[in-house]
């Protein structure tokens, strides 16, 4: 199974081949060579270091809550079973 995850771009080098996003407050540098224009402020899925496609930002929120709601969930029931 393969795993994409949304990330922002926070920055592009000078050529905007690649540059820096931030995946939930983790920067790094990705590969943007896959896509024909890329945007400091654009959202955009990551795999194993290549940006893939655009993504809305509603689309990116909606999928980072999810996330951070499995986080919370996993966080919840790890304390549960160590009480």
């Amino acid at each position: 199974m393969c795993l994409a995850l949304p990330a922002r771009v926070i920055s592009l080098d000078a050529t905007g081949l690649s540059g820096q996003v931030d995946l939930g407050g983790v920067r790094k540098t990705v590969s943007f060579a896959l896509l024909d224009e890329v945007a400091v402020g654009d959202h955009v899925i990551v795999h194993v270091g290549y940006a893939l496609s655009r993504l809305a930002p509603d689309e990116a929120a909606q999928t980072l809550a999810l996330f951070a709601e499995l986080n919370a969930h996993h966080a919840q029931t790890s304390s549960e079973g160590s009480a």
